[in-house]
């Protein structure tokens, strides 16, 4: 058996790609700093070029063993090396006000249903999106609905993710969501 990279890919759609840069764009312009998995390679490689390219600011995060596969990237002036991958979780939830899932694989989905299952135990009250580009996340929006129906997912629990077909619809709803909190999303104290 051999070991694979996980370097991960832009996928097979251009409007993967390019909502990774016009979202990394959008940050910059808005003044919104990017937390992310700390990786030159793929969708979030390329958005946090385009958040460096519009003179953003970004934090990446990623842990030792990925070091040896060479994705780190090294072009951030704020790289965080952590042990282990829960260590680089538990940062990137403690640093991020807001949580957005790009298309992805096997760690976008993780990843997301980890934070938005924190937010179902009232661990955090951050927003979490899915930014569908391409309707990439169809089949999975379909399933959660399927989840409602034969009721192993509360309507009030499915309605902690907002999903959203383009980056002025995800900001709305950062926004709307912030209204109904009772603070800005990138001011929320949960102290």
């Amino acid at each position: 058996m051999s070991a694979s990279s996980p370097a991960p890919a832009p996928g097979n759609d251009p409007r993967f790609l390019d909502a990774a840069r016009e979202l990394g764009a959008a940050l910059a312009q808005r003044g919104v700093e990017l937390v992310y998995g700390g990786a030159n390679v793929g969708l979030m490689g390329a958005m946090a070029n385009a958040v460096l390219e519009g003179g953003g600011h970004v934090i990446g995060v990623i842990p030792r063993h990925l070091l040896d596969f060479e994705v780190a990237h090294t072009g951030i002036p704020d790289l965080r090396i952590v042990e282990s991958m829960h260590d680089r979780k538990a940062l990137m939830a403690e640093l991020s006000d807001a949580f957005v899932a790009l298309p992805g694989g096997f760690g976008t989905l993780e990843e997301t249903f980890e934070v938005l299952t924190w937010r179902q135990l009232g661990l955090h009250q951050k927003p979490v999106v899915i930014l569908n580009a391409g309707g990439y996340f169809d089949a999975l929006v379909a399933f959660l609905e399927h989840m409602v129906k034969r009721r192993l997912l509360s309507p009030e629990n499915h309605a902690l993710l907002s999903v959203e077909t383009s980056i002025e619809e995800m900001f709305a709803a950062l926004e709307r969501e912030a209204t109904e909190g009772g603070g800005k999303w990138l001011d929320r104290d949960l102290t």
